[in-house]
């Protein structure tokens, strides 16, 4: 009988590990979920704190589709170089950030009122605001003004309100303090310096001007063919020819006007010294832009624009209108 074997034993060992709370790969699955939440608040971040011009360029700039070769040897040059958005050479700091402001809306609107959301109306009541607010500043330095200098005597003889048109400053005459000699359009020293003065502090400013002179009731007698239409006239061209020459630039002269004894500041007492002035109005704003549109709609239909004073006329022309002489 043959000899029996013995049985084979084999033992199997299970290894444990690479599942259950005891692996690392849920590890992974987790830092990828919190690196796309991180991604996703970052993105939601830039989107409001960006405006629709910056996220525009921003899209532009990762759009492939419209890509252009740069001919420059601005950046990095070569194909691949790509634009530069400022000019050829400018410093990095020289690149002004990209801001935002709408077109049709003046610069002295302040920038924490919104345009876009006033009606017509409200802004053009804001700009009105804001506009006698700085009217009433010049008033307060032109007035400062007179009293720190050696013209301190002629305050009596400066008048400064607030009208429709704009802020007036007048120069009138009083009992003693006249402006001009009598039946003259060749304005006193004093009144050149007071002239040089008012020109100084409103210069600087954007608003049009216009220049008028006043006459009282009283004839004047020297002649027929000269009366107190040409004699008003004359004043308010000499009263230009001054601010001219102490910096007012030509372009910013709305009109030069005669306007007689017309338009007298005592009516009750036609022939009292203070009628006769030069008056000095900054033009508001929207009845500058009133004007320019009515010119510009004369001149095309060949109908000819208000008339500005020259800088210097040869002679003095008029035109006689009903209410003033003006300057063609």
């Amino acid at each position: 009988m043959a000899e029996e074997k013995a049985p084979v034993i084999v033992i199997k060992k299970v290894v444990k590990g690479g599942g259950g709370h005891h692996g690392g790969a849920w590890k992974v699955a987790y830092a990828d979920f919190v690196t796309a939440m991180m991604a996703f608040f970052l993105l939601m971040w830039l989107l409001n704190a960006t405006t629709e011009e910056q996220r525009r360029g921003i899209s532009e700039y990762f759009d492939p589709t419209p890509m252009e070769v740069s001919s420059s040897t601005s950046g990095a040059g070569g194909v691949m170089g790509g634009l530069t958005v400022s000019q050829e050479g400018a410093r990095t700091n020289d690149v002004q950030p990209i801001v935002t402001t709408p077109n049709d809306v003046p610069s002295n609107v302040k920038a924490q009122t919104d345009p876009e959301k006033l009606s017509k109306e409200q802004l053009q009541a804001e700009l009105e605001k804001r506009e006698n607010s700085e009217f009433e500043e010049i008033k307060q330095e032109i007035q400062q003004a007179i009293q720190d200098s050696e013209l301190k005597d002629l305050s009596k003889n400066l008048l400064v309100d607030m009208t429709p048109e704009g802020l007036r400053i007048q120069i009138v005459d009083q009992d003693g303090a006249s402006m001009f000699p009598s039946g003259s359009a060749k304005p006193y020293e004093k009144t050149v310096k007071l002239l040089e003065m008012v020109a100084g502090i409103i210069k600087p400013l954007p608003n049009q001007i216009s220049v008028r002179g006043h006459t009282d009731s009283t004839p004047y007698s020297k002649s027929n063919d000269y009366t107190n239409w040409e004699l008003s006239a004359d004043r308010a061209n000499a009263s230009r020819r001054v601010l001219m020459n102490a910096g007012i630039e030509a372009k910013k002269l709305s009109n030069v006007v005669g306007k007689a004894d017309t338009e007298a500041l005592k009516p009750d007492n036609p022939t009292d010294p203070q009628n006769r002035r030069i008056s000095i109005i900054l033009l508001r704003e929207s009845l500058t832009k009133a004007i320019t549109m009515k010119n510009n709609v004369a001149a095309k239909s060949g109908t000819g624009s208000v008339p500005v004073a020259p800088a210097e006329p040869p002679e003095p022309a008029y035109k006689k209108t009903s209410g003033n002489v003006q300057f063609p």
